[in-house]
């Protein structure tokens, strides 16, 4: 673990989560707030591409770098897979809590007159275990799309990753931003609640996302498609993460983007 923050190319990673993120949110959140007369379901369609958009973006931006998660719960769902440490897992969500406030904080100070609200994620006609309920699914779909996109073992994959997962942001968008605002993203929704001070049913927004990323992680990797049961290998990989070279699953250092990267090299 201690080599591992000694590394140049960790510190790389956990810069890239911290300007995704940052970026992620400011996208989102202005194409959210950006125009006052936009009515739905039109507003809908057009947040909902813009955090698809965004995040399809980033993803093919910065996966190489550091596997561009952008999101606490696809970093704790990679964590449960034994895909990453301890320690980058800690450092990646603190990352993108921090990016999602900076992000926030850019929105707020370039928004027009106009608006008042930084589009926190609110639960609309819902109580919070029926957006509990929606939060989770919504973020399962998400992280099982991810991991089953960006696993290195298999080879029928066609088209783009990236693409792929952002049109599962964008799906989620759609379903769920009349229930809860669509949050899926524990540090998308603690950004603008940190700026405007505001945690009115927030752990909807950290309970719900984590159980799904969570969820589906199980689903994949020990039942759908089992990496197998090699204990001391994960266990290992929770301590120091994934060598270069590793044969753990196929897995490639930066959580299955590509193998030639150098940076985790312990």
């Amino acid at each position: 673990m201690v080599r591992e923050l000694k590394t140049l190319g960790f510190w790389q990673a956990v810069l890239a989560e911290f300007l995704g993120t940052t970026m992620l949110v400011f996208l989102g959140i202005s194409a959210a707030i950006g125009n006052g007369n936009s009515s739905y379901p039109d507003q809908e369609v057009k947040v909902a591409l813009a955090f698809g958009l965004a995040f399809a973006t980033l993803v093919q931006s910065l996966g190489h770098i550091s596997g561009a998660h952008l999101n606490p719960a696809v970093t704790l769902a990679v964590l449960v897979s034994c895909q990453i440490s301890v320690c980058r897992a800690l450092w990646y969500v603190s990352a993108q809590m921090l990016g999602a406030v900076l992000g926030s904080a850019i929105v707020l100070g370039v928004r027009p007159e106009a608006v008042e609200s930084l589009d926190l994620n609110k639960l609309t006609g819902v109580s919070p275990g029926q957006a509990f309920g929606m939060e989770l699914l919504l973020t399962l779909q998400l992280v099982l799309c991810f991991l089953a996109t960006t696993d290195k073992r298999r080879s029928d994959v066609a088209g783009s990753a990236p693409f792929g997962i952002g049109l599962s942001v964008t799906l989620a968008h759609l379903a769920g931003i009349s229930y809860t605002g669509c949050g899926i993203n524990p540090a998308r929704s603690f950004g603008p609640a940190l700026v405007s001070m505001d945690f009115e049913n927030h752990w909807v927004f950290w309970a719900g996302p984590v159980t799904g990323g969570i969820m589906a992680t199980v689903l994949y990797d020990f039942l759908l498609s089992p990496r197998g049961l090699d204990l001391t290998g994960r266990l290992k990989t929770l301590v120091k993460g994934l060598a270069q070279g590793s044969n753990s699953g196929n897995l490639s250092p930066d959580c299955c983007w590509s193998s030639t990267s150098s940076f985790l090299l312990f």
